[in-house]
C-alpha cells in the first residue's frame, strides 16, 4: 500500500486514476504521418524547453471513472522548478491535499506539506533517469515528464504516429497553434503552443480512448521562466525535528496504464 502522505502527489502524477488498470498491448511499429507544421512547432517547443533552468506552473484536471462508475474530476496545481541535468522541485496543491517532491541529483524525497512524514530513496544523477526510477518503483505514470526530458520534442513525439495542426486559436490575446496527435494504442494528444519562435505550451490534453471511461488529463501551463538559477537548497529536503521517514516501496498492484504519455 502506498503511504497516505504521498497520496496527493501520486494522484497528480497518475494521469488515469488510482484504480489498477491492465497495461495496454505493445504497439506494432507503424509509419508516421506528422505534418510539417506540427513537427516544426514541436521541434521549436523542444528547443525552448531544453533550457538549463526552467520553471512553470501547471494547473491540471484529472478525469476518470471511480469504482462506482462515476466520472470524477480532480483538480491540482503544480509549481515546477528545474535545473538540468540534476535538480527538480515540484510542489502540488489541490483536491487531494498538498505534497512536494525534492530531487538534488542524489536523493529523491516525497513529503507532505507539513513535512512531518516523508519518503526518500537514492536516485540516479539525472532528472530523466530519476523520473524513470520513481515511475518504475512506485508504479505511476507522469504524463508531464516529456516536457522535462533532455530533448522534450523527441520525448513528446516518441510513439506518435500521426500529427497535424487543427487551427490557430487566441489565448489571452495571443495566437496559438492547436495541434492533434495520436499514439497507438488508443492515446490522443492535443497540444496548444504559441505561434512564434518559442512555441511555448499553453495547454495539453492526454486522452486514453481504450480504457474504461476514456480517462484523460487536462493541463494548462503559465508563468514559464527560463534562465533563472535557483539555489541548490531549493532542491534539498530538510526534515523538521521529529519528522518520520517512510521507505518508498515498490507498488504491489499491477503496472500503470501503457503509453509514455
Amino acid at each position: 500500500m502506498r503511504s497516505q502522505y504521498i497520496g496527493a502527489l501520486l494522484a497528480v502524477l497518475v494521469c488515469i486514476g488510482s484504480s489498477p488498470i491492465p497495461a495496454a498491448e505493445p504497439a506494432q511499429p507503424a509509419k508516421t504521418a506528422i505534418s510539417d507544421e506540427a513537427n516544426e512547432a514541436v521541434q521549436r517547443m523542444g528547443k525552448t524547453l531544453a533550457a538549463e533552468d526552467v520553471s512553470v506552473k501547471a494547473r491540471t484536471i484529472r478525469v476518470y471513472l471511480d469504482d462506482k462508475g462515476q466520472p470524477l474530476h480532480i483538480f491540482h496545481t503544480m509549481d515546477i522548478v528545474m535545473h538540468r541535468p540534476d535538480r527538480l522541485a515540484v510542489k502540488v496543491t489541490g483536491d487531494q491535499g498538498s505534497d512536494e517532491l525534492f530531487y538534488d541529483g542524489k536523493t529523491v524525497t516525497l513529503a507532505g506539506s507539513d513535512k512531518s512524514k516523508y519518503g526518500q530513496m537514492a536516485a540516479p544523477n539525472t532528472i530523466a533517469a530519476m523520473l524513470e526510477e520513481v515511475v518504475g518503483r512506485l508504479g505511476v505514470d507522469f504524463p508531464l515528464a516529456d516536457l522535462l526530458a533532455p530533448a522534450p520534442h523527441e520525448a513528446f513525439l516518441s510513439g506518435v504516429t500521426t500529427g497535424s495542426e487543427v487551427d490557430t486559436v487566441t489565448i489571452d490575446g495571443a495566437p496559438y497553434r492547436h495541434l492533434f496527435f495520436t499514439q497507438p494504442p488508443g492515446i490522443e494528444l492535443e497540444l496548444w503552443v504559441s505561434k512564434n519562435e518559442q512555441s511555448l505550451p499553453a495547454r495539453l490534453i492526454v486522452t486514453h480512448r481504450l480504457l474504461p471511461g476514456q480517462p484523460n488529463l487536462i493541463a494548462e501551463f503559465s508563468d514559464w521562466k527560463f534562465g533563472t538559477r535557483h539555489p541548490d537548497s531549493e532542491f534539498v529536503f530538510q526534515p523538521p525535528p521529529g519528522a518520520t521517514k517512510v521507505d518508498l516501496k515498490a507498488a504491489s498492484a499491477g503496472p500503470a496504464a501503457g503509453g509514455n504519455k
